[in-house]
């Protein structure tokens, strides 16, 4: 027996979302609705719970939307999306790691001026 569709609220409660973001990911084509009730609103098949889940933890990544849509587009084709997915993990991985260099660049840099500062006759509140 086919599942019944899901209004959209039903969808974002079961995925731990808001309305306005599933609304968002259905307009931005990352998630699709099945079909439209009487009254003209989305109804989305259930299975699409699961795709908010890996949506959600991708977007916790900072994966970009259109690296997310590329994912679940290879995903929905039937193909394994490891490579992909593997891929847009090392690519954050790597812009992670370029940040924490920035930011302990940025660190030595704050700590020199407070230093100098403090030499020249401020004091530190701690």
């Amino acid at each position: 027996m086919e599942a019944p569709a899901l209004r959209i609220g039903q969808v974002a409660q079961a995925a731990g979302l808001s309305v306005k973001t599933v609304r968002f990911y259905s307009d931005e084509g990352l998630i699709h609705a099945s079909s439209r009730s009487q009254g003209g609103y989305r109804l989305f098949d259930p299975t699409v719970v699961a795709e908010l889940s890996l949506i959600r933890a991708l977007r916790a990544m900072d994966v970009p939307l259109p690296e997310l849509k590329r994912i679940l587009d290879v995903r929905r084709s039937g193909h394994c999306n490891c490579s992909a997915l593997k891929s847009s993990i090392q690519t954050r991985i790597q812009s992670i790691d370029e940040r924490l260099t920035e930011l302990v660049s940025m660190k030595a840099e704050l700590a020199q001026l407070l230093s100098s500062w403090q030499e020249c006759g401020g004091v530190k509140k701690g």
